[in-house]
Formats: C-alpha cells, structure tokens, sequence
C-alpha cells in the first residue's frame, strides 16, 4: 500500500497557498497586503467587536485561508517523513486532526475541510486500522 498521506497535506497547502493569493479568491486583499510589506494587515484587537472595533472580515478571511496553507505544508512534511520511516501515522495525530477537521466542517459546511479534508481524515483512520490488523507495524 502505498502511503501518501504525507503528500496530500503538502499538495492542500500549496493549493490552498496558491488559491488565496490568486485574483479568483483573495487577490486583492494580498495586493493590499503587499503594500505595507505584510506587516500590519489588521487593527488586531482595536478591531474586536467587545472592544467597539468593527472587523474586516475579508481581510481576516483571506490571512487565515492562506495562513493555514501554509501551516500544513510542514505538517504535510512531517507526515511524509513518519510514513517513510515508520510507515504509520500514530493515532494521536489522526485524531487530532480528525478534531480540527471536523470542527472545520460545523463552521464551513460547504468548504474543502467537508469535501476533501474530512474523508482525507477517515481514509487516514482507516489505513491505519488496516495496517494494524495486517500486522504491518
């Protein structure tokens, strides 16, 4: 069986990455970015509706999207490496991320964490009960 795992992170966050930058999705709030060299792209807490701030929504939209593509890069590398030494992922992990996923899909029904994240998480929980009941760790 050949484990990719590892390899569909890294391609989600590069996707994910390449998708919010670009002119179809938040291309013009990273133009926006761009020009204070992505330093201060929010008020921060002046911002907070408890504070009396009004939030802009788009822009924080857009920093999370791309954001959490990028966070999942390394992730993605991380799963790759312990797929390649120990050729399974620990339980902990898929359970963690099934978690966030999951959590994901209660806040954005009709999002990539329902359509491709969620069943990534289960195909990862099944593969490993698999291996397991094959003997293979």
């Amino acid at each position: 069986m050949k484990l990719i795992n590892g390899k569909i992170l890294i391609y989600t966050g590069i996707a994910h990455f390449l998708l919010g930058v670009s002119p179809f999705a938040f291309g013009k709030q990273f133009l926006a970015f761009s020009k204070t060299l992505f330093f201060k792209i929010s008020e921060g807490l002046f911002e907070f509706p408890l504070l009396n701030g009004v939030m802009n929504y788009e822009t924080f939209a857009s920093f999370w999207f791309v954001y959490f593509g990028l966070l999942i890069i390394p992730i993605g590398i991380l799963v790759d490496y312990i797929e390649k030494t120990n050729k399974i992922v620990p339980k902990k992990f898929i359970i963690a991320y099934l978690v966030v996923v999951l959590i994901g899909v209660y806040m954005i029904p009709f999002s990539g964490m329902t359509f491709l994240m969620l069943p990534h998480a289960m195909y990862m929980f099944i593969q490993r009960n698999n291996q397991l009941n094959n003997g293979k760790i």
